[in-house]
């Protein structure tokens, strides 16, 4: 099983593909999602966005925003976005 992730900032698309995991700061803290999460609406807050897939993590810096999870889809949509690290980690 899979998610399908989609990272948007407010001026363009950052990042789409799939992922085993994604990790998010919310105003109720750290949020992590699997495939199977329930149905979520966050606020975002200032941080780091975790993608985890295929053996490989994109972290982003965000600046506010929303995260929405419906039917394993991941749409995360950020003030602002800015690709950090792509790593074999």
């Amino acid at each position: 099983m899979a998610l399908t992730v989609e990272l948007v900032a407010a001026d363009r698309k950052v990042w789409s593909g799939e992922a085993t995991n994604v990790v998010a700061r919310t105003t109720d803290g750290e949020i992590g999602i699997l495939p199977g999460h329930a149905p979520l609406l966050g606020v975002l807050v200032e941080g780091e966005v975790r993608i985890t897939g295929d053996g490989q993590q994109l972290t982003a810096e965000v600046n506010h925003g929303f995260l929405s999870v419906d039917h394993d889809r991941v749409t995360i949509i950020a003030d602002s976005a800015r690709v950090g690290a792509d790593s074999g980690n």
